[in-house]
């Protein structure tokens, strides 16, 4: 009985394939119409991008080829930095919490203004003693933490030797003196008397102490009573020979000791 032959397998592609391609074309043309219907709000849409790169990524930019074509994502192409960058951002915490210390950046503020309130002061003495023509007759200054400017005399100009009477020459240098210290009659004033280191000689005062101390109350005297000076801000003090701007071992040296200062203080106690 002879064999059938096997039929032949119909040529071309399978009669699925055309249905699965027709299928395949239709929702193509679906989405490409929902998207030429649809429109994008670019201001949300940046909104949106910020947000999640700030909440999910350390470092800017996408996926990015490096070295020879390794392709990596965004944030794990920066892991050879990334502990760098953790130590960096240690090291600026301990920094801040240093330097944010609030108790010592009040303090840092507190010592800006008093040596502006010195400095605007030393100007403003500067500007009234070249006003009044007594730069030759006393001398101005400052110290170095900016507690008071200090206007000093020399002694030789207000006191004979040995004596704490006002020679004649001494008062109007005191009352144009004067004139500056009421405008600042509410700031605490000290007025100190210095010595040189030779031994009293007169038996009115028994050491440089006693002479000092009267000098620099002669002084308050005039101020107090002549200048009308307030006196409950104003000091008197001697120090003798024990705040020395000179050494005593020359002439020049020791006039330069016999001296009263008058310190105007900025800040609330001296």
């Amino acid at each position: 009985m002879a064999k059938k032959r096997e039929e032949e397998a119909p040529k071309g592609s399978p009669a699925w394939m055309a249905t699965f391609s027709d299928l395949m074309n239709l929702l193509l043309c679906f989405f490409v119409l929902l998207f030429s219907m649809s429109s994008i709000d670019e201001a949300k849409y940046e909104e949106l991008v910020v947000s999640l790169s700030n909440s999910f990524s350390i470092f800017s930019g996408g996926g990015s080829a490096i070295g020879e074509g390794t392709l990596i994502s965004n944030g794990v192409s920066q892991l050879n930095e990334l502990d760098d960058y953790y130590n960096d951002m240690g090291k600026a915490s301990e920094e801040e919490e240093t330097d944010g210390d609030p108790l010592k950046d009040y303090k840092d503020q507190l010592d800006k203004d008093q040596q502006q309130r010195t400095g605007q002061l030393y100007d403003e003495i500067s500007e009234m003693i070249g006003q009044k023509q007594i730069t030759d007759k006393v001398s101005l200054g400052m110290d170095d933490q900016y507690q008071y400017v200090k206007i000093s005399l020399s002694g030789a100009i207000l006191f004979g030797s040995g004596q704490a009477d006002f020679l004649p020459d001494a008062r109007p240098v005191l009352s144009k003196v004067g004139d500056i210290l009421k405008l600042y009659d509410d700031s605490l004033i000290k007025i100190e008397g210095h010595t040189d280191n030779v031994p009293i000689s007169s038996g009115k005062f028994r050491d440089n102490m006693e002479l000092s101390t009267a000098r620099a109350i002669s002084v308050w005297r005039y101020f107090v009573n002549t200048k009308k000076l307030d006196p409950k801000t104003l000091e008197a003090s001697g120090r003798s020979e024990y705040s020395k701007i000179a050494e005593n071992n020359t002439a020049e040296g020791r006039a330069k000791n016999r001296r009263v200062e008058i310190k105007i203080y900025t800040g609330n106690e001296g």
